[in-house]
């Protein structure tokens, strides 16, 4: 079942309560849906995490776990999916964004150089931030509906094709 599949790749709930960014959560991390495995939970948190995988933000997993509290989903499952914005990950990701954001407003794209620095951040960011973060915006909602659909949906079938199998082992034992 995907449940066990799942089960089997995330961490113990005891060693992530104790990770030293998600300490400032204290108690709330004691709240057992946080942990529970099922249709709703598993869909809401790829919900949460795709959704902040988007997000331009440093520490995306903070605002994930948050999140995940407060719609009270999977934590590990949403915190652990903000990774799909990694270093390697985020140049292409967030200049598609980007590129989005800028054929949706009707602006031309800017060849942007990457210097973190305070001057690039003073005269490239301010020049593309609208685009950017439209498209963010929007590229972070369509894949978090599509998750959230496509896991309710994928969990539905595995269900389903579960049922289907045990009745034909009843039926061919009898």
């Amino acid at each position: 079942m995907a449940k066990k599949f799942i089960r089997r790749y995330l961490p113990d709930p005891h060693k992530i309560r104790d990770h030293k960014h998600l300490r400032l959560f204290g108690t709330l991390l004691h709240d057992p849906n946080l942990w529970h495995l099922n249709r709703r939970s598993a869909s809401g948190a790829f919900a949460v995490g795709l959704f902040m995988a988007f997000v331009p933000m440093p520490f995306q997993m903070i605002p994930a776990a948050a999140l995940a509290i407060l719609f009270r989903v999977n934590l590990p499952i949403a915190v652990a999916l903000v990774w799909i914005t990694n270093p390697i990950t985020m140049p292409p990701i967030f200049y598609f964004c980007y590129s989005l954001g800028a054929w949706l407003l009707n602006t031309p794209v800017h060849a942007v150089g990457y210097d973190f620095s305070w001057e690039w951040i003073t005269t490239e960011l301010i020049r593309i931030w609208k685009p950017f973060l439209l498209g963010s915006f929007l590229v972070g909602a369509v894949c978090s509906a599509v998750g959230y659909l496509g896991i309710r949906g994928l969990w539905r079938w595995h269900v389903v094709r579960d049922w289907e199998q045990r009745k034909l082992r009843r039926e061919k034992n009898t």
